[in-house]
Order: structure tokens, then sequence, then C-alpha cells
């Protein structure tokens, strides 16, 4: 057995693509999703890449209505289905096969109530668990009153199912995650952006249909993310790929060793705060000094002094937004970038 403990990322899209795929239990269809991610995460450390394909992979990782397909991951040419479920008593022979009877195999999962831990209990082709059932209705003895028989193979049995070949190097390398501030490595003059999607390692392949000689990020810039409907900074990261897929805002995809963090990852319209005072107030950067070495690059104004001035209607693009509030005469402040921090608003 193996203990899948979902991210942030992971427990936000589960949910967000529940969500978006109009369920009418949204709790049951965001548990699937989980399942589907910690059966992915076995299949991505212990089997061969191109032997196993997850149907659902672009559909969570962007959010997106699924295409209904009838299983969830095809292994060694094999249909399996992923079973996740709190109730043990799921995992029936009988229960198994009222849901899904005509795949090749059944996963099980197991998970908490919270659903921040999942157990990967273990599999059975449908094939045997039809047997088992089809011998139970014909046995006519008493089944044990505290005792039920749960069909299940260890996980690792599903290596047994295919060809004895080495394994390939699938566990993403990169250390980026969606939401966090990137510049192109080598660059001076990089633009900061921001990183929406890290692609699996398998799915390194550009527009042009070459394989890149490592893995794919892929990425938007601040000025594209403003243009859009809504003010990106307040979406949680892990569905910044579905909001980017739905507004058409165009995303590039660089390899991951081409990239890093900017030693200054500020841009106009972020929400920062001075964390060395003990009650700090929110702000939001106005302007970026476009000399790096200047004394005090950031100017901010904080969002007490906005309310107060607009009201409700705070938000305004952020290219006009230093020019707009110089025209009410309102307050900035400068400081250095390495005195102020990121504060989420999603």
């Amino acid at each position: 057995m193996y203990l899948y403990t979902p991210d942030e990322i992971d427990r936000e899209r589960a949910h967000h693509q529940a969500v978006i795929q109009g369920t009418d239990n949204l709790d049951i269809k965001r548990i699937g999703n989980l399942g589907e991610l910690a059966f992915e995460q076995f299949c991505r450390e212990y089997l061969p890449v191109e032997m196993w394909e997850w149907q659902n992979e672009e559909a969570i990782r962007r959010c997106n209505p699924e295409s209904f397909a009838g299983h969830d991951f095809e292994v060694f040419g094999y249909e399996i289905d992923v079973k996740t479920s709190r109730d043990v008593s799921a995992f029936r022979p009988a229960n198994l096969l009222e849901n899904d009877p005509d795949d090749d195999i059944i996963a099980m999962v197991w998970h908490r109530d919270n659903e921040d831990a999942l157990i990967l209990l273990g599999w059975e082709r449908t094939e045997t668990l039809k047997s088992k059932v089809k011998t139970q209705e014909a046995y006519s003895g008493e089944e044990p009153a505290k005792l039920a028989h749960l069909a299940a193979r260890p996980m690792n049995e599903l290596h047994d199912l295919g060809p004895n070949t080495a394994h390939l190097n699938q566990k993403p390398e990169n250390p980026f995650s969606p939401g966090d501030r990137v510049v192109k490595k080598g660059d001076d003059d990089a633009s900061v952006a921001v990183v929406i999607e890290v692609l699996p390692p398998e799915k390194n392949t550009t527009a042009y249909g070459q394989e890149m000689d490592g893995e794919a990020v892929n990425v938007a810039f601040p000025n594209m993310l403003d243009d859009g409907p809504g003010n990106w900074r307040e979406i949680h990261p892990a569905k910044l790929a579905s909001y980017c897929d739905d507004q058409n805002i165009k995303l590039y995809t660089y390899k991951h060793t081409n990239l890093e963090y900017p030693e200054n990852p500020f841009t106009p319209g972020d929400y920062v705060i001075k964390p060395d005072y003990d009650d700090p107030d929110l702000a939001v950067v106005l302007e970026v000094a476009e000399e790096s070495d200047a004394d005090r690059e950031i100017t901010v104004a904080f969002c007490k002094h906005f309310e107060k001035e607009w009201g409700d209607q705070t938000y305004h693009p952020p290219a006009d937004l230093a020019s707009r509030w110089e025209e009410t005469g309102g307050k900035s402040y400068t400081y250095c970038y390495s005195e102020l921090r990121f504060e989420q608003q999603y």
C-alpha cells in the first residue's frame, strides 16, 4: 500500500475541476479527482512512462470538464478505473462491479475524512471480481458475521502486467510551481513572468513538434494577465491555468533549466506588506523602478488609503494605477524590494 499526501495545488485543482464539471455531487467528484492524482503519482514513480496514460491529466491540470472517457488510465494496454471512497464497504467485489463492470482493472483508494491523505490499497481484475461474486452467490454456507472479503492485489504487482523494462526518469525535476515568479536565466533585461502550469516530464514537445531537453514550464507575463477580465492576483495559483485557458491568455513555454527566480519579483498591481512591522497594512505596488541599482525600487500605496478615496471600487488596471492615484493626490511610499513580501489575496 502507498500513502499519498496531496499538496495545496492538488486539492485546489481537484475541487475546482469538480465545480467546472458541474456534477450533482461535488464531494464525490472532488474525492475521485484526488484518487486519480494519487494513482498518477504511483504510475509516475514505479511504471515506465511510455507504458501508461492518464486520460484526464489535462482536464484536471487546467480544471476543464472531462471528456467522459469510460476509464481513468491505460496501463500496459489495460483500462483501469480508480475507485476512491471513505467507506471500505465500497471495495467489496459486488459493490465495485456495480459501478465499473466493463473496465479491465479497478484500483482501490481510501481517503481520510478531511481528504489530506489517501491510501492506495491495491487493485484487482474485473474478471476476478466477477468470478468471486459468482462463487459467493453459489456458496450455500453462511458468511462470517463480522468478516467480509475485500479482493485486492498489492499495488506493486501492476509491474507484472507489463514487460520487464527499465524505468525512465519521469519524476519532475524542476523546482517551480504555479504562481511562482520567474525570469529567463542569463538575460539581464528579462521581464518577470508568472508560472501558470508545470507540464509532466513526458509532455516536453514544443509548438514546432521538437522535444526540448528538459521539462516544459508554461508562463504568462503580468501585463497580459492584467488585460484579462478579472484581478488574476486574487485567483488561487492552482486555477491560473484554467483562467488563462478560458480567457485565451497567451502562454509561453520554457525549458525549466532556462528559468530562475528573480531577485526582484514585484510588478505593478501586486499585493505586498512590510513584514518587519508588527501589524503591517496591506499595500499595492504602483511602480517598479527600471534601474535595478536604485536605492528604493518599489513605489506602493496602502489599500486603506484607496478605500478612503475610491470606496469599494479600489481595483484599477495596474498599468493605469500609478497615474490615477497621482491624480487624486494620494500618498505613496517607496521601499527597497528586499523590505517587502507578497501578501496573497486568494
